[in-house]
Formats: structure tokens, C-alpha cells, sequence
């Protein structure tokens, strides 16, 4: 046995039996270990930010790790920024970057990079294989860091020699997870003192608070007291549709927060951060709570979320005797014929998903509405983007159906972002994933045409146009999905986009609409 041996052993001690990779000649010991054990499930991304997307898309529904394998510090440059998403989703996730032998170091080879350095920042953990007998160790160290709290990204940098050389250390067991912290009773009692006090109060949840039986515990709090709820802007994964509690999110455009939250006096937040604008605009305030709001974090890190809002519903006499007020299940109508909207497109998946789909969301602009309209769609998971680095979208929804095979996934996702990851059709392809992607198709940056404005910038002229526009040439996403081995089809009317995502919800495998906005 040698450390790429001992490190395969680990994982699978621990339940981790999913990498998705894209390696090079420093990992070929962990490549050749991993050919020698079935029992892992390797996944291989045309593009590294590919291969940390889908283990972000995974661990959000498997709630467990996935491995990644990157290849020195170039391969993990190209997988940072869906690490960052992933960090800011809380998810578990240990990327395995191969380095070059510990002895190699010293020539400055020309893939010799600052690993460490690079890692850090999107990291909330760095460790690095020093030796083979050790190497069950660091890895456990790894998977301990990542199962943390609610879950960390975690980076183990592997030195070729310390995946070549031999061990004898004893075969790895399963290891002791840390076990989440209890709430604070102090915090509690003066959450519960916020809530009793008459001023005008929202509770701010996100992570696993945004479970079902969660948000059934936070609607009896708010019923009792008289609160609002709501989650924060961006979540890794909500439990909503038929059936569930009805939540709200914090809208993105600063003046529709700000007008959402006018009054707030108080604000308790509960594995969520206090709403801030996205970026800083002149003239406009950076908070979205009104000045002087009196702001509780009554959770740290590592706090169990399920068990703070079950104190705080203990603490104000929320019982389970408060009747809940869950969504009914309610199909809308065919959207009129005629050109094809954003609205017709999000009325026919409402009208179409089945239930427990998942939904990956990276729809930016033109798909910001689904998420009201859909209170009282089937029951499903929602699963956006969370750190604003765009690309999330068609790897976090490949990743999804790798976890949950039997669950139809859709990924509502912009033309723009699409175009940094679209490498993620040909894995979808080739691991043949029930996946139905709708790229919204407007042909330009949508977003920043609006945060041009924002910003008090002027009016795009033809140097902005160029870097803004997607056309000369347009896209053509039918061609370009087809060559990565995804059928797919473009519809230009309402009427040909209800045919074809209801086609769609009958296929298995992947295909993707182009939907022309």
C-alpha cells in the first residue's frame, strides 16, 4: 500500500466514495489508487471550476463531502471561484491538489506554484501530506475540518512523493465527526427578550435552517410572537414548494430591500449574515436595515441550527400546539401564446416540475422572479448561487444529480454564466444524468446592463455595448450543447416552450432548451 492507497482507504473509511476530477501527471499514484477501488465513483470535468461546481452541487444534497482532484496550483486556480461559492454555502468539500515531489520543489519547475497560498483564501482549511505513513492522519484531519459545523471547503495539498512511497501504516476506520455546537443559552433568552419587547422584529435564517421541519419550528416562533422571517439573499439549499412553510428572501435590488425591510427596529439572525447590498452604489446605503436596527447573531459557526431554533421556540412558548400554514399545491395556467418572456418560461416549469425536483438556479436576472412564483409549485429543493462568482450553474446542477440519481434536475441558468462552465454538458452527457437545463438566452450581460445604471455610469455606448452584448456572433446553444453530446432544442414562443419543457419532464437524461428572451 502506498499514501495514494492509504488516502483512497480514508475516504472510503468515512463514507466518501465520490471524486470528481480533472488531474494531471503529479497525480497519476492517486489516479492509479483510485483505479484500484471500485467502490470510489470518479467523474472527470473538462474544466477544474467544472470539478468543484459539481462536488458543490453534491454535497448540498448528498450532505456529505465529495472529493475533487486538481492538479498543482494552476489546476486549483481554475477551481477557485466555485470553491468560493462553495465556501459562502457552507458546503463540505475536500479538494485534493497534487504538488510536486517535496524534493522536486527546489528546481522551480515550471508548474511550481504557491499552493498553500493560493488555497487559503478560499479555504476554511489547508493541510499538506508531508510523508505516506502519515497520510491516514492528514486525511482524517481533512474530513474532520470539512464536516465541521454545517460544512467547510477544505484543501489537501498531496506531494507526489507522498503518494508514491510505500506505507505499512494499519488500514484506516471510520473516525468520530465533531458533533455540533449547542446554542448559547444566553443568546437565546435574549433573542427570546428581542421577541417580547413589541418593537418590530425579523428573524434572518439561512443554511439548514432553511429545512423543511425548520422553517415549521421558525413559522411557530413568528405565529407566536408576531415576527417576520426570512432568508437571507443567496442560500446553498432551500426546502420550499407544496406542503412547506412559505419563505421569503431578501431581494437583491438595494431599493427593493430596503423598502422590504423599512421599519425594522430589531434583527435576529440565525445562520444567516445581517442583508447588505451586493456591491456599493453611490448615493444608496450598504446596509439594507435601517440605520440604528439593533442586530442579535444569535448563533456561532459551528452551532446546530435545528436545535437554536428549537431553543428559541422553547424559550417563547412556541409549541407544537401553534397550527402551520403550509403551501397548497397550485399549477398555474398555459402562459399566453405569443413571444417567449422570463415570466411565460418560469410559469410552464412551475406548471411542469415534478415533485421533489431539484431546482440549481443560476438564472441571474431573467429568472429572479421564479422563486415567489413558486411558493406553490411541487415540493423541491432550491439550490442557487451563492457567492455571486458566476459559473456555478450547469456544474452545481451535475453535481445534484450525481447525488440524488432519481431526482429530476433543472437548471434554470443565464447565457452569459453558462458560457464559463458549459465543459459541465459532456460530463452530464457522459455520466448520462437526468438533468434539463433552460438557458434563458438574451444574448447579453443582462445584469451589468442594469448595474451600469446603477452605478450612475453612463448610458452603454459602443465600447461598453462590446463588452456587454453576446452577439456577432450569437451563441447558439443548441449547436453547442449537441457537441457535447446533450440533445437539445430552441423555442422562440410561449407556446413551443410549454411543448418542450413538458416534453423534457417526460425524457430521462440530459437535454437543454434554448429559450430565446
Amino acid at each position: 500500500m502506498n499514501g495514494a492507497d492509504l488516502l483512497c482507504e480514508t475516504l472510503l473509511a468515512n463514507g466518501i466514495d465520490t471524486c470528481f476530477a480533472n488531474p494531471g501527471t503529479s497525480e497519476m499514484h492517486f489516479v492509479a489508487a483510485l483505479d484500484r477501488q471500485p467502490r470510489i465513483r470518479c467523474i472527470l470535468g473538462l474544466f477544474e471550476g467544472v470539478v468543484t461546481g459539481a462536488a458543490d452541487g453534491y454535497a448540498r444534497m448528498a450532505e456529505k463531502p465529495a472529493a475533487t482532484l486538481l492538479h498543482t496550483g494552476p489546476g486549483l486556480a481554475n477551481a477557485l471561484a466555485n470553491m468560493h461559492n462553495a465556501r459562502r454555502a457552507r458546503t463540505p468539500m475536500i479538494n485534493v491538489v497534487g504538488d510536486h515531489a517535496s524534493y522536486h520543489l527546489k528546481y522551480d519547475a515550471p508548474l511550481t506554484s504557491d499552493i498553500d497560498g493560493l488555497a487559503a483564501p478560499m479555504s476554511d482549511w489547508v493541510g499538506r501530506a508531508t510523508d505516506a505513513d502519515t497520510m491516514g492522519e492528514t486525511t482524517e484531519a481533512a474530513i474532520r475540518a470539512a464536516m465541521t459545523g454545517q460544512g467547510q471547503v477544505c484543501t489537501l495539498i498531496l506531494p507526489a512523493d507522498a503518494a508514491w512511497s510505500e506505507t505499512s501504516a494499519p488500514m484506516p476506520q471510520a473516525i468520530a465527526l465533531p458533533e455540533p455546537k449547542a446554542p448559547d443559552a444566553a443568546l437565546v433568552a435574549k433573542a427570546a427578550e428581542m421577541l417580547g419587547n413589541g418593537q418590530k422584529t425579523v428573524i434572518f435564517v439561512s443554511g439548514r435552517a432553511l429545512r423543511a421541519k425548520a422553517l415549521e419550528v421558525l413559522q411557530r416562533i413568528a405565529t407566536k410572537t408576531g415576527a417576520r422571517f426570512m432568508a437571507q439573499g443567496s442560500n446553498g439549499r432551500v426546502e420550499r414548494g407544496a406542503g412547506r412553510v412559505a419563505i421569503e428572501r431578501v431581494p437583491y435590488p438595494v431599493d427593493q430591500a430596503v423598502a422590504a425591510l423599512a421599519g425594522t427596529e430589531q434583527a435576529i439572525l440565525i445562520g444567516a449574515k445581517a442583508p447588505v447590498g451586493f456591491f456599493a452604489y453611490p448615493g444608496k446605503p450598504g446596509s439594507m436595515l435601517p440605520e440604528g436596527c439593533d442586530i442579535l447573531d444569535m448563533v456561532e459557526k459551528e452551532t446546530d441550527l435545528f436545535a437554536a431554533l428549537q431553543a428559541l421556540a422553547d424559550a417563547v412558548g412556541a409549541g407544537e400546539d401553534i397550527p402551520l400554514v403550509l403551501n397548497e399545491l397550485k399549477r398555474p395556467d398555459a402562459p399566453a401564446p405569443g413571444a417567449l418572456t422570463p415570466e411565460a418560461v418560469m410559469t410552464s416549469v412551475v406548471r411542469h416540475m415534478p415533485d421533489q425536483a431539484i431546482i440549481c438556479d443560476e438564472s441571474v436576472t431573467s429568472g429572479r422572479n421564479f422563486f415567489p412564483l413558486s411558493h406553490s409549485a411541487p415540493a423541491h429543493d432550491f439550490l442557487q448561487l451563492t457567492g455571486g462568482a458566476i459559473g456555478e450553474g450547469i456544474p452545481m446542477a451535475t453535481g445534484a444529480a450525481v447525488a440524488c440519481p432519481d431526482r429530476k434536475v433543472i437548471g434554470l441558468q443565464a447565457d452569459g454564466s453558462g458560457m464559463y462552465t458549459l465543459q459541465a454538458l459532456w460530463t452530464q452527457a457522459r455520466e448520462q444524468l437526468d438533468v434539463v437545463t433552460v438557458v434563458f438566452a438574451n444574448r447579453k450581460y443582462q445584469i451589468l446592463l442594469g448595474e451600469l445604471k446603477n452605478v450612475g455610469a453612463n448610458a452603454p455606448g459602443e465600447n461598453a455595448s462590446r463588452m456587454l452584448d453576446l452577439d456577432k456572433p450569437e451563441l447558439k446553444w443548441v449547436e453547442l450543447a449537441r457537441g457535447m453530446g446533450v440533445d437539445a432544442v430552441s423555442v422562440d414562443t410561449a407556446e413551443a416552450f410549454e411543448a418542450a419543457f413538458a416534453d423534457a419532464m417526460t425524457r430521462k437524461g440530459p437535454f437543454l432548451i434554448e429559450a430565446l428572451i
